[in-house]
C-alpha cells in the first residue's frame, strides 16, 4: 500500500480508505480472523482477469470483503448486488461535481 511521507497510508479514493477501515472495524468486533481475511483478499487477488498492474486493488478487497461476509451469513449477496447497481445508477445520475448519494438512483 503506498505511503505518505510521514508513513500514513494512501487510498486512491474515499471509497477505498472505508473499505479499509470497516474491514479492520469488523474484524476488531471478531467478525472474523486476520488470517482468514489474508485468506479470503489473496484469492481475490490471485483470480485470472485481475489488472496486472493492481490497480483494481481495492476493487479486489471489497469483493473479498463482501465475500467473506456472505460466507458467515452477516451479509446477503444480492442485496449486496443490488446496493451495488443502485450506487452505479446514483453515480450515473449525478451531475458532474455533485457529491454521489443513493438517492440519485432513478429506481429509488
Amino acid at each position: 500500500m503506498p505511503k505518505s511521507d510521514d508513513g500514513a497510508p494512501v487510498f486512491p479514493e474515499p471509497w477505498a480508505a472505508e473499505a479499509f477501515a470497516m474491514t479492520v472495524h469488523l474484524h476488531e468486533r471478531g467478525l472474523f480472523a486476520w488470517s482468514e481475511w489474508a485468506e479470503r483478499l489473496s484469492a481475490e487477488l490471485h483470480k485470472p482477469g485481475r489488472a496486472p498492474d493492481g490497480s483494481d486493488y481495492f476493487d479486489c478487497w471489497v469483493a473479498a470483503l463482501s465475500g467473506l461476509l456472505v460466507a458467515k451469513g452477516i451479509a446477503d449477496a444480492d442485496v449486496i448486488a443490488e446496493l451495488q447497481r443502485s450506487w452505479q445508477r446514483a453515480a450515473e445520475a449525478t451531475p458532474h461535481g455533485k457529491p454521489i448519494v443513493l438517492e440519485n438512483d432513478p429506481q429509488r
